[in-house]
C-alpha cells in the first residue's frame, strides 16, 4: 500500500496539469483583483459556496494560489470567524493568464456561427 507522502507528488504532478474550468478561472481572476477571502470571492463570482471552497483547496494545492489565516485577535476584535485569505503565486498568475487567452479565442468564435436559414 502507497503512503500518504508517496502519493502526494503524484497528486500533485496531476493537479498542475488540471485544465482551467470557468470557476477555476473566475475565482482566479477575483483573487487578482484583490478580493482575498472566501465569502467575498462566493459573492463577486457568483458561484456558490460549495464550488468555490472545493476550487480554492484544488488551485491552492495545485500551485496557483497561497493562503493564510488571518490572526485569531483580529477577527476576534471584528466579532466574527478568522478568514483564511488567498493570494496568487507566479505559477496562478500565468494560468489565469492561459486561460483568459482561451476564452478571448473562443470570442472569435461567434463569427463562425451559423446563419439562420431563410
Amino acid at each position: 500500500m502507497m503512503c500518504a507522502l508517496e502519493y502526494r507528488p503524484n497528486y500533485i504532478r496531476f493537479l498542475h496539469s488540471m485544465r482551467m474550468t470557468l470557476t477555476a478561472t473566475l475565482v482566479l481572476k477575483a483573487i487578482a483583483r484583490g478580493h482575498r477571502f472566501g465569502f467575498e470571492i462566493v459573492d463577486v463570482t457568483g458561484c456558490p459556496t460549495g464550488t468555490v471552497y472545493p476550487a480554492l483547496r484544488r488551485l491552492e494545492h495545485a500551485g496557483f494560489l497561497r493562503s493564510e489565516w488571518e490572526r485569531e485577535r483580529l477577527a476576534a476584535r471584528d466579532a466574527r470567524p478568522q478568514r483564511r485569505y488567498y493570494e496568487l503565486t507566479p505559477a496562478g498568475a500565468r494560468a489565469l493568464e492561459g486561460a483568459l487567452e482561451r476564452m478571448r479565442a473562443l470570442d472569435g468564435l461567434r463569427a463562425l456561427t451559423p446563419r439562420t436559414a431563410r
